[in-house]
């Protein structure tokens, strides 16, 4: 709704200042300064309420929720209103313990003055008067749990929850209800021309085929059809009068080198003498009135014969035809032997040289494939190959929707192990856990005071959430019951967490923490890389505590990226000076390293196979190295600046975002056989090939207007969704059919 409200506002703005109203739009920038339910914006409601709180604001924070109840609690139905009360009262605990935190008992005793007459009555404050006079109340059993981390996030995630389903529930007025049916309308407009291209398509594909097939059973080449100027009448005489025995299988054998493998479809031959060819039936009825001259001779001489075996003369002048007949059957095999020989001549030298048949109509009487696997060139996926007939897509975009609720640019975005939910987080350190079957839904809120730096899903159970941030700590979250289970401190020298992988068996966890990145000169040529001082650790999920440190050779160095294989034997990390190293995680030492890219490796990831990794660099490049041979590449492919990064978005004055990788840069499907990689304009899908070019660009998802930074790939039988998040806080997830050939 906060969106929907953003861009109301500004559409009146325009419209007045098109009326030339100056001092209704005056009026109006005031009163939006001081609106106080801040555009319906709930990050931007919950940060005044802790900015009042941290300022020791008593009556700022009174006056401030009285509005709010006035203006949107008091419209609740009753069953709400206990709801409300329990999260005023949280409120004002929470104000209390921050003003005992902080040392400033004047404001503890303060509230409690002020609030005397309207809190001794109640229940749930009648111990809370003796706060200010416990020497550590941090200590105390009835108190102590209300001076941790864990209850203050609770409090807000809960009160962010409850305004933001309240403001999606107050009735809208007709201006926002306009938006709202804009974007549906063009949201079903853009799936309505989708539909249409993929109908479109399948129609083509389908006339194509039916037009293919028919031109196989019932056309063929032309030099086939032209088989009179080689001799095929006189061979089928010839053949005619040969024994069955030797007829049937060389003359087929003969002509079936004339057609393609792939083409030779049996066509069911007229009922005539077991001489005949299947040349006669390909080419149709043509020597129909020679094949029955030619029986009808042997008809009369086989007739002939008994009239005349009463005389010798008779049976001299038969043997003597005989004779005659063999010698003209011996001249003809040779004639026929030469003229198969010159046949196979023009043959070839047809076949030798691109015929300008192959670039006709349809309409021509040409098989498309000779000329297809004569080309030479390695068909494009994306375009039709010769003859009409389309190649198949590997993937069919079904259907793409947009996760919106993100008001920054996109670090991580990550589905869980089992598909049924996603976890994204921003650049302001707002995680967003949700489900996207059957329906679009926030499950959770989390929000750190703290900023976050890296996120990853536990293995089992899947709905916990490791979360890294920037002061030396990890959380351990539960997404089901929303709440901190732990918070584990990592490192002090090292406060940065910059990556996360739980094991797969899902006992521990490995975590990269770096030390504070250092100032280098961004002007030098050429520009050295200032190597960051890192840690790689390896932490026991079930006691919470770290098992060993890893050796990081030759200097100890951040890590920016790590990846298990899948039953998390081998771990493979990408390091700030480009160097790759492998892990055996039965030993816990470096199996091997390896320097992989010029500057720092932004992400890695297995194979499908395990024989092999992958990774990118900030060199752009996409490069395939062998595991068994340390620092041998496989392939190594440059990808578009708008893949690796850093990404930038441009706005208005000039003004630009400069964003650094930190989540993942490519994902593979489940056959391993095609990557998902980022792009400007939404995801890029490519065929990961053996060949040069190492990748085949097949598809691209489109739907972004701001640079992607991140993508994931969940697999799941023919169906696959891709997510694709970018700097302007959209997540696009697009659901594919994999077409199985």
């Amino acid at each position: 709704m906060g969106s929907a409200v953003e861009r109301t506002d500004k559409h009146v703005r325009e419209y007045l200042l098109y009326r030339g109203f100056t001092g209704t739009l005056k009026q109006l920038d005031s009163d939006m300064k001081a609106d106080k339910e801040k555009g319906f914006r709930v990050d931007k409601i919950i940060d005044q309420l802790q900015q009042l709180v941290q300022n020791f604001d008593l009556s700022g924070l009174m006056e401030y929720w009285l509005y709010l109840d006035r203006r949107l609690f008091s419209r609740l139905e009753d069953m709400y209103r206990s709801t409300v009360n329990k999260l005023r009262t949280s409120l004002y605990r929470y104000y209390v313990i921050n003003t005992i935190q902080k040392g400033n008992l004047e404001k503890t005793q303060e509230f409690f003055l002020r609030q005397a007459l309207d809190l001794q009555g109640q229940v749930e404050w009648r111990d809370w008067f003796i706060l200010p006079f416990i020497p550590a109340p941090e200590q105390n059993p009835a108190f102590g749990q209300y001076f941790s981390r864990q209850w203050a996030d609770t409090f807000l995630v809960s009160l962010h929850n409850f305004l933001s389903v309240l403001f999606q529930c107050v009735p809208q007025p007709v201006l926002l209800n306009f938006d709202a049916e804009v974007q549906k309308m063009t949201s079903l407009t853009e799936e309505n021309d989708q539909l249409r291209q993929m109908i479109f398509t399948l129609q083509t594909e389908s006339r194509d085929q039916k037009d293919g097939d028919e031109m196989v059973q019932h056309k063929l080449p032309l030099y086939v059809q032209n088989m009179d100027r080689l001799g095929d009448t006189e061979l089928d005489l010839v053949w005619s009068q040969r024994p069955s025995s030797t007829t049937t299988t060389p003359s087929r054998n003969f002509l079936s080198t004339f057609l393609p493998q792939g083409k030779r479809t049996p066509v069911k031959a007229p009922p005539i003498t077991l001489g005949s060819s299947p040349s006669q039936a390909a080419v149709g009825r043509k020597e129909s009135s020679v094949n029955q001259l030619a029986k009808s001779k042997e008809a009369s001489q086989v007739k002939a014969a008994p009239s005349q075996s009463s005389s010798s003369e008779s049976a001299s002048s038969q043997s003597q035809q005989t004779t005659n007949q063999s010698a003209n059957q011996t001249t003809n095999h040779n004639t026929r032997h030469k003229r198969i020989q010159e046949h196979e001549k023009e043959r070839k030298e047809l076949l030798s040289r691109p015929s300008p048949q192959t670039q006709e109509s349809k309409g021509e009487d040409v098989d498309p494939t000779p000329a297809k696997n004569l080309s030479g060139e390695p068909p494009d996926s994306s375009s039709r190959g010769e003859g009409g007939l389309p190649v198949e897509q590997p993937f069919i975009k079904l259907s793409q929707e947009e996760y919106g609720e993100h008001h920054s640019s996109i670090m991580h975005c990550r589905v869980d192990s089992s598909g049924r939910r996603v976890a994204s987080l921003d650049v302001d350190g707002v995680i967003k856990v949700w489900s996207f079957n059957p329906m679009m839904q926030t499950k959770a809120t989390i929000m750190s005071k703290s900023p976050l730096l890296s996120l990853e899903w536990a293995t089992k159970p899947d709905r916990l959430l490791l979360l890294g941030s920037g002061v030396g700590t990890v959380r351990l979250y539960d997404t089901d019951a929303k709440k901190n289970l732990y918070e584990m401190n990592i490192s002090e020298t090292h406060p940065r967490i910059l990556s996360l992988a739980c094991s797969p068996s899902g006992s521990s966890f490995v975590c990269s923490a770096a030390a504070l990145s250092r100032s280098g000169s961004a002007d030098s040529v050429p520009r050295l890389p200032i190597p960051v001082s890192g840690q790689l650790l390896l932490w026991d999920t079930k006691t919470v505590k770290q098992q060993l440190q890893f050796s990081l050779d030759p200097e100890p160095v951040a890590i920016n990226c790590t990846a298990f294989n899948h039953n998390g034997n081998l771990l493979v990390t990408g390091a700030a000076d480009g160097v790759i190293r492998l892990f055996d995680m039965q030993r816990y030492e470096s199996a091997m390293s390896w320097r992989a890219h010029d500057g720092e490796v932004y992400s890695v990831e297995f194979s499908y196979d395990e024989n092999t990794v992958f990774s990118v660099g900030e060199d752009g490049k996409f490069i395939q190295w062998n595991i068994h041979r340390c620092g041998v590449k496989q392939s190594d492919q440059a990808l578009p600046p708008d893949a690796t990064g850093p990404f930038v978005l441009s706005g208005y004055s000039g003004y630009k975002q400069v964003q650094v990788p930190r989540g993942r840069l490519f994902a593979f499907d489940s056959e391993g056989q095609h990557v998902l990689t980022c792009s400007s304009a939404g995801g890029l899908i490519y065929r990961v090939t053996n060949d040069e070019p190492a990748l085949e660009r097949v598809l691209s998802l489109g739907g972004h207007k701001a640079p992607v930074v991140t993508v994931d790939w969940c697999s799941a039988v023919d169906c696959g969704t891709c997510l694709t998040a970018s700097m302007d806080g959209k997540i696009k997830l697009s659901t594919l059919l994999a077409q199985k050939s």
